[in-house]
């Protein structure tokens, strides 16, 4: 992939639209069959949460290093053409400052694709589960929209940047398809595996706690969209016909490409004034650089395996990526971490308030 295919299109500077395709089904069947769906989607109801009190927004940021991430992360970081640019007085903070920029604005730009996508789940589905479930994550992805933008804006003072093309692109296809299950593939499945990933890296490596709680928040509800998409596709795509199934594969494939190269912060290395085709080539090769990369996909590639889309074609891009070794991971435990972590900050933000509590009623006693 090019320099010229990573820069954002038309769509940066104005509202983006486009046509959709497809059809808006209604059904006259309300007995919900599939109790798995059901349960998720009381799980939906119980677990739906307040941006605005659930985090504690009062929290300071490192102005340095807003994410709290560790140094490392900065892909132009050990590479010799570098450092010396890198020693000068301020620079690493410009640098990482932007590029953490650029990541909370694709988060910001892809929550708000998902909020589109599942209300157009709820459209175009033809199973009344599926459409009760699809409802509570609309609402879902409007409150990470509301939580990304207030942790870039409010907290971090910076505004958005344009989406990226891979993204934009991958959207785009998602939503234009008329097939009613593309949605769930584009969105639950690849889109959300791959922002659940790139969500872990946030809240495992992060040493900001009120970036660790937005995000470990966020990571508590779509690890139930990815499951959504999950538990739909499995059934639906094990009566798929060869051809069916030949053409949702070549889709995972050129999404899979695409959503790889959605991190390449072309535009932050312009502005920055570093030679863009310089950048790309020598962090192409950095140890660090792949590692992130591949880590992208620990959920999407066994999600994949699990559904049926399990092709030679499939199977072959991912060999390619490096990334085929992730089929056997534990998605249910993957899952299950994700809710847990959430609860347990939860649970020591309580703790701390009631410690705070008796210090206070112990110090007005004595």
């Amino acid at each position: 992939m090019t320099v010229e295919d990573l820069r954002t299109g038309p769509w940066s500077a104005e509202p983006w639209s486009f046509p959709t395709s497809g059809e808006s089904r209604f059904t006259w069947e309300y007995d919900v069959e599939r109790q798995r769906l059901l349960n998720l989607y009381q799980k939906g109801k119980d677990k739906q949460w307040d941006a605005q009190s659930r985090i504690d927004w009062d929290l300071p940021l490192d102005e340095d290093n807003p994410l709290g991430m560790p140094v490392e992360i900065v892909p132009i970081v050990g590479i010799p053409e570098f450092e010396k640019r890198l020693s000068e007085p301020g620079e690493l903070t410009r640098v990482r400052r932007a590029l953490q920029c650029m990541q909370i604005s694709q988060f910001l730009h892809g929550e708000q694709g998902a909020m589109i996508t599942a209300a157009r789940i709820v459209e175009s589905v033809p199973d009344i589960d599926s459409k009760f479930y699809a409802a509570t994550q609309t609402m879902d992805e409007a409150r990470h929209c509301e939580t990304f933008d207030k942790l870039l804006r409010d907290k971090m003072g910076m505004e958005p940047l344009p989406i990226t093309r891979p993204l934009a692109e991958l959207l785009q296809q998602t939503l234009t398809d008329s097939r009613w299950d593309m949605p769930y593939l584009g969105m639950q499945v690849l889109i959300e595996g791959l922002a659940l990933a790139a969500f872990g890296g946030l809240r495992d490596h992060s040493t900001d706690p009120l970036v660790r709680q937005v995000v470990a928040y966020v990571m508590q509800d779509e690890a139930r969209h990815v499951a959504f998409g999950r538990m739909a596709l499995k059934d639906a795509y094990a009566d798929l016909t060869t051809a069916e199934r030949d053409e949702r594969e070549e889709f995972v494939v050129e999404a899979c490409y695409l959503m790889r190269d959605r991190f390449r912060s072309v535009e932050v290395w312009e502005e920055l004034g570093y030679d863009v085709q310089q950048v790309l080539d020598l962090t192409e090769r950095a140890a660090a650089v792949k590692l992130f990369r591949n880590r992208l996909f620990t959920r999407i590639v066994p999600c994949i395996k699990d559904i049926g889309l399990w092709g030679d074609r499939v199977k072959a891009a991912y060999a390619d990526m490096g990334v085929l070794d992730f089929a056997a991971a534990n998605l249910d435990g993957l899952m299950a971490d994700d809710e847990r972590t959430a609860d347990d900050l939860d649970a020591a933000r309580f703790d701390a308030r009631q410690r705070e509590v008796e210090d206070t009623i112990a110090l007005g006693a004595g």
